[in-house]
């Protein structure tokens, strides 16, 4: 009886840690958008609702090759843009990352000051090479 309640203690253990670690941004990710960025390359944002929000925001970044395959790219930059409208002023909000351990695969934070439509302004620089693009993509 001893030995059943220490493997299903164990169990249980091993159970909650799976669970914790699968709440990682890029682990659960909905594709929020995904588009060519050079190189044969695309870049995917995804997070868990697989929308942007404003205010705070967490997601992450991935790119792969043409076949499908991850594809480490080494520094990633992430703005978000919106141009200026009527009193307005334009804004600029760049996103931080953490590298995942995960070949290709960069979590990121950015804070969205306003709802609506932002450009973004992805870059990449790395054994990969050099690549650039922007998408539109709308905070709800």
């Amino acid at each position: 009886m001893k030995k059943f309640a220490i493997t299903l203690l164990f169990t249980a253990l091993l159970l909650l840690g799976a669970a914790c670690s699968s709440t990682r941004v890029g682990d659960s990710g909905r594709t929020i958008k995904s588009a060519p960025v050079g190189n044969n390359l695309t870049v995917t944002l995804s997070n868990r609702e697989g929308v942007l929000r404003k205010g705070e925001n967490e997601f992450s970044v991935s790119f792969k090759d043409g076949s499908g395959k991850p594809v480490d790219v080494g520094a990633v930059g992430l703005n978000f843009y919106m141009p200026a409208m009527g009193t307005m002023p334009e804004m600029n909000n760049a996103a931080s990352f953490v590298s995942t351990g995960s070949p290709g695969v960069y979590e990121g934070k950015a804070k969205l000051e306003s709802a609506g439509d932002w450009q973004a302004q992805i870059s990449y620089e790395g054994a990969a090479g050099k690549g650039k693009s922007s998408f539109t993509l709308t905070a709800q």
